[in-house]
C-alpha cells in the first residue's frame, strides 16, 4: 500500500514538472473560458461604442441648436411668436398687435429657414441650391396664401402674391446689386444673361396669362361675366404648371450647361467654402422641416388679425398685402441674395430673386387656383387693372436691367427707387372689390 501511494505520488509531480508546475486544465474547461472572455470583451467594447454614439448624436445635436437658434443675432426677435399667440387668445381687441408681433415673429424664422436651404445647398451645387432657395424662400409665402384662400380672402391672396413677385425682382434684387456694387466698386459684375432671359421670357408668359382675364372683365367682353374668367383662369393655370413644369426640366437635365455660374467649370472647392458647412445635409432637412411647420402656425393667427390690423393701424388692406406682408416672407432671399452678391456670386442671387419671382407667378398663383378650385373658391387670375399694370411694368423694368448681364449699385439703387414708388402707390390705393372680398 505505502509502495502504491509513493507511486501516484510521483506519477503527480512528474506531471507537475512537465506541466509548468501547475496541473493542466481540461480542454473543454479552457475554450469555454476563452470563449467567455471573448463575449464580455466584444459586449463591452459594443456598450462603450453605443454610448460614445450617443453622446456624439447628443453633442451633434446640441451644436447643431446652437448654431442655427442662438448664432443668429436676429432670433432675439423669436419670443414675439409665442407672444402673438397668447395675445390672441387672451384678448380680441389687439388684432393690430397681435398682427404685429407675429409679422416679428416670423421674421427670424423667415431668415432662418434661407440660412437652412443655403447649408442644404452646399450640397447640392448652386443651380440646384439655387432652386432650394427660391422654394424654401417662398414656403412663407404659400403658407399664408392657402391660410388666407381656406378663409375666403381671395384678395389677400392674390395681392400678397403679386407683392412677393414685385419685392423680389424690386427691392430684394435691387437691394443685392447695391451692396454687391458697393463690395465691388471698381467694376461690373457679371452674370449668365441667358439665364436671366429664360426667367425674364417665363415672366412676361405669366403677366399673359394675367393681363386676359382682367381684360376680359374690365371690357364686359365674356360670354358669361363673372364665369368665363373663373374658366379661363384655370385653364391657363393649368397651362402654366406644365410650362413650369418643363422649365425644371430644361434647367436641372436638358440645358444644365445654360444655367451653370459663370467660370464654374474652373472653380474649385476651396478650403473657405467647406468651412461654410456648419450643419449636416440631415440637420438641415430636419431645420426646414421644423421651421416650416412654426411658420404655418404663425401665418394662420397673421391672416386672421389682417381685417382688425387694418383698421386699427389705419392702413389700407392693399398696401399690408403687397408691402408688409411679402417683405416678412421675403426675409430669407432678401438675405441670401445680398450675401451672394457681396461674394461675387451674382448667378445664384438672380437663381434666388429672380427664380423665386418665377416660381410665385408661374407655379404658386397657378397651384393657389387650382387649390381654391378643389375648395370650391372662386379663386382666379384677375389680379384687377392696376395690379396686372403694375407687374407689366416692373417685369419690363427688370428685363431691361438684366439685358446686358452686367449689375452695379447704380442698377440696384434704379431698383429700389422704382419699389418705393411702387409701395407708396399702394398706400394710396383702394381696392374697388374690397367689401366682397373678390
Amino acid at each position: 500500500m505505502m509502495g502504491a501511494e509513493k507511486a501516484e505520488l510521483g506519477m503527480e509531480e512528474l506531471e507537475l514538472e512537465e506541466g509548468g508546475g501547475s496541473p493542466s486544465p481540461s480542454p473543454m474547461t479552457a475554450a469555454g473560458k476563452m470563449q467567455a472572455l471573448d463575449f464580455e470583451h466584444i459586449g463591452s467594447l459594443a456598450a462603450v461604442a453605443e454610448s460614445l454614439s450617443t453622446g456624439s448624436k447628443w453633442r451633434r445635436a446640441l451644436t447643431s441648436v446652437r448654431v442655427v437658434i442662438l448664432q443668429a443675432k436676429i432670433n432675439v426677435l423669436l419670443p414675439f411668436g409665442p407672444l402673438a399667440v397668447m395675445l390672441h387668445y387672451l384678448s380680441a381687441n389687439h388684432q393690430g398687435w397681435v398682427f404685429l408681433f407675429s409679422l416679428i415673429g416670423i421674421t427670424p424664422l423667415a431668415e432662418r429657414l434661407g440660412y437652412a436651404t443655403e447649408q442644404l445647398a452646399l450640397y447640392t451645387g448652386p443651380t440646384i441650391g439655387g432652386l432650394l432657395n427660391a422654394t424654401f424662400g417662398n414656403a412663407t409665402e404659400m403658407i399664408i396664401s392657402l391660410y388666407a384662400l381656406k378663409n375666403g380672402m381671395i384678395r389677400v391672396v392674390q395681392q400678397s402674391l403679386l407683392g412677393s413677385i414685385l419685392s423680389n425682382m424690386l427691392l430684394v434684387l435691387g437691394c443685392a446689386f447695391f451692396a454687391g456694387g458697393l463690395v465691388h466698386p471698381s467694376r461690373d459684375q457679371v452674370f449668365n444673361k441667358a439665364s436671366a432671359v429664360v426667367n425674364s421670357g417665363l415672366l412676361l408668359m405669366a403677366v399673359l396669362g394675367l393681363m386676359f382675364p382682367a381684360v376680359l372683365h374690365f371690357t364686359h367682353s365674356e360670354v358669361q361675366y363673372g364665369k368665363s374668367e373663373v374658366s379661363l383662369s384655370r385653364f391657363s393655370s393649368c397651362i402654366m404648371l406644365v410650362a413650369y413644369a418643363s422649365y425644371l426640366f430644361f434647367q436641372l437635365k436638358s440645358q444644365r450647361s445654360l444655367y451653370s455660374p459663370i467660370g464654374e467649370q474652373e472653380e474649385e472647392v476651396t478650403e473657405d467654402e467647406e468651412e461654410e458647412k456648419e450643419i449636416t445635409q440631415g440637420e438641415a432637412i430636419c431645420w426646414l422641416f421644423v421651421l416650416t411647420i412654426w411658420i404655418s402656425i404663425l401665418s394662420g393667427y397673421l391672416v386672421d388679425a389682417i381685417q382688425g390690423a387694418s383698421e386699427s393701424l389705419n392702413m389700407p388692406v392693399a398696401f399690408i398685402s403687397v408691402i408688409l406682408l411679402p417683405i416678412v416672407g421675403n426675409a430669407a432671399e432678401h438675405a441670401s441674395a445680398i450675401m451672394f452678391a457681396m461674394k461675387d456670386k451674382l448667378d445664384i442671387t438672380l437663381g434666388v430673386a429672380i427664380g423665386s419671382s418665377t416660381q410665385i407667378s408661374m407655379f404658386v398663383i397657378p397651384f393657389c387656383v387650382v387649390i381654391g378650385w378643389i375648395m370650391g373658391q372662386q379663386m382666379d387670375l384677375n389680379f384687377q387693372l392696376f395690379e396686372t399694370a403694375t407687374l407689366f411694368i416692373t417685369v419690363l423694368v427688370v428685363a431691361f436691367m438684366l439685358q446686358e448681364g452686367t449689375s452695379n449699385y447704380f442698377k440696384g439703387l434704379m431698383l429700389i427707387l422704382c419699389y418705393l414708388i411702387v409701395a407708396a402707390s399702394f398706400f394710396v390705393h383702394v381696392d374697388p372689390d374690397s367689401s366682397d372680398n373678390k
